[in-house]
């Protein structure tokens, strides 16, 4: 791993680039981005959104402004890549910290007809202020869908840091996978395998590594509370539960990397499996590989959805369904498109998703695994590769 694994620089102008064709196509003076995924993406600037507003603002000529708060203004001046970065003190402040950003969007020439993600600063943590169209009187046009669509094409670099993502994410779950036992608890597994495998990371990547996350520094691996019959809540919360034979876990692992990310899930059982138990695991994986099957370029993500739910419905499964086939990830955990069968985008070269159709039975637990993919203009690739088989997930008694 060397620097030039990070984003670079010209693509960062590149993304600005075809942000302003879109602005000129759509006739807006400029454009401003709230959302702090949007930021990032277009200045390579990572924050942890709070009260005090943080903005990006692009001209229709192209110039590239940051507004931050002061405590931000020497993060931003070594770390952003725009052309100048504009703050204020504090936040309620007097004035306003929108009174000056006003006057930022006046200078460079943002009126009238103006592309943002939403009308003003997002009401986070407490924060109160004019929406964008009081405080200039102009006319704001949602830019959102052209920028989701932007970042749902991964470039090349992008592509390697979700790599390496998963990389270090496939570490973190051996480790997980080696340090479960009967007796255990969830909390010193999952600690331990995610403190060992970002150690690794660390040792290895050396000083040049950021993980750029407000959620991990690193490496991580866990259960997220899914053990036993919580293994049948897809979105459970940790609960320090005791592993026990015959349990059913979903796991959980994947590293953050300049601020990307995969994600890698697996169903393991400890001990070795009840009849009912290898029935679910076997149908879940083979939906899983429906889905891999009807993932190709010009296909609509719906289509991959609906395929899975076609496969469900054909073998008595969807008492046990609760959720869409896979979404978008990259900066963002979630993110567009969703494999769903109310989301019509085709498919394309570059779009990166998680596969992770489920099944869920009260009485039994969940069973779920998820690869990270990456579309081709051939069908896709397995960016992941942790063993999918049930034998290889049985841990030991």
């Amino acid at each position: 791993m060397t620097a030039s694994i990070q984003i670079p620089r010209e693509e960062f102008e590149t993304r600005a680039e075809k942000l302003c064709h879109y602005l000129s196509k759509e006739s807006l003076s400029g454009a401003v981005l709230f959302d702090n995924y949007y930021v990032s993406y277009f200045t390579s600037f990572a924050f942890i959104p709070t009260e005090r507003p943080i903005a990006f603002a692009l001209s229709a000529e192209g110039e590239r402004a940051l507004f931050v708060p002061r405590l931000e203004v020497e993060h931003a001046q070594a770390e952003a890549q725009v052309d100048r970065v504009e703050h204020y003190l504090e936040y309620p402040d007097d004035p306003h910290p929108m009174v000056i950003f006003k006057d930022v969007l006046q200078d460079m020439r943002i009126a009238g007809r103006i592309g943002a993600d939403s009308d003003g600063y997002p009401w986070i943590l407490g924060y109160q202020g004019p929406s964008l169209s009081e405080l200039t009187g102009g006319q704001i046009v949602r830019v959102g869908k052209f920028v989701e669509a932007q970042m749902a094409i991964k470039s090349p670099a992008e592509l390697a840091l979700i790599r390496e993502s998963a990389k270090w994410g496939n570490l973190a779950h051996r480790l997980l996978q080696r340090y479960t036992r009967v007796g255990a608890t969830e909390t010193e597994v999952s600690l331990q395998a995610s403190q060992d495998a970002t150690l690794a990371l660390a040792d290895a990547l050396g000083p040049l590594y950021r993980a750029q996350s407000a959620f991990s520094p690193g490496a991580q691996a866990g259960y997220r509370g899914q053990i036993g019959r919580h293994a049948a809540i897809p979105h459970a919360l940790a609960t320090n539960a005791t592993f026990m034979a015959g349990d059913v876990l979903v796991t959980g692992a994947g590293a953050a990397m300049w601020g990307y990310h995969s994600e890698l899930e697996r169903t393991m059982l400890v001990g070795p499996p009840s009849d009912e138990q290898r029935r679910f695991f076997e149908q879940m994986k083979a939906s899983q590989e429906v889905a891999f099957d009807a993932l190709q370029p010009g296909t609509r993500c719906s289509d991959v959805d609906q395929a899975v739910r076609r496969y469900y419905e054909a073998h008595d499964l969807m008492p046990y369904w609760k959720h869409h086939t896979g979404h978008g990830i990259g900066l963002r955990y979630h993110e567009g498109p969703f494999l769903d069968s109310g989301d019509h985008t085709t498919l394309q070269p570059g779009m990166v998703l998680t596969i992770e159709p489920g099944l869920y039975a009260a009485d039994l637990g969940g069973f779920r695994h998820s690869d990270t993919v990456v579309i081709t203009k051939d069908g896709m690739e397995l960016i992941t590769y942790y063993p999918r088989d049930l034998e290889s997930l049985t841990v030991p008694v």
